[in-house]
């Protein structure tokens, strides 16, 4: 499985992906939407930063959200997501019992013929 988090692309070719300046990716940084990795002195971003990126430049670009907008979307977009994993595990839990107790009531059936 792919690592997401794992930084490969330069802010350069990041810009050039994306055709802005770099003080844009400056910008997000200091704003607190994008936490690239550093290697020395320069940034590389995952492709989780850059399916965040394309995010905040839909945001921005293409809806009219302002930064204060964009960050409260961010945040919850965050949140949902950490939502929907608490909901999964929840769910294998509730499946993972489900079953053992199915399995204890087959095996209470069979023991009582």
């Amino acid at each position: 499985m792919k690592n997401k988090n794992r930084p490969l692309l330069m802010i350069g070719v990041v810009c050039d992906m994306f055709n802005i300046h770099p003080q844009t990716l400056r910008l997000y940084e200091r704003e607190g939407f994008l936490c690239p990795k550093r290697v020395g002195g320069a940034r590389l971003y995952s492709q989780e930063d850059l399916e965040r990126i394309k995010t905040i430049l839909n945001l921005t670009k293409e809806l009219g959200v302002n930064r204060a907008g964009v960050d409260i979307i961010l945040r919850m977009k965050r949140r949902m997501e950490a939502l929907n994993r608490e909901m999964e595990d929840m769910m294998d839990y509730i499946e993972k019992d489900i079953r053992k107790e199915f399995q204890k009531r087959i095996r209470q059936v069979f023991e009582e013929e």
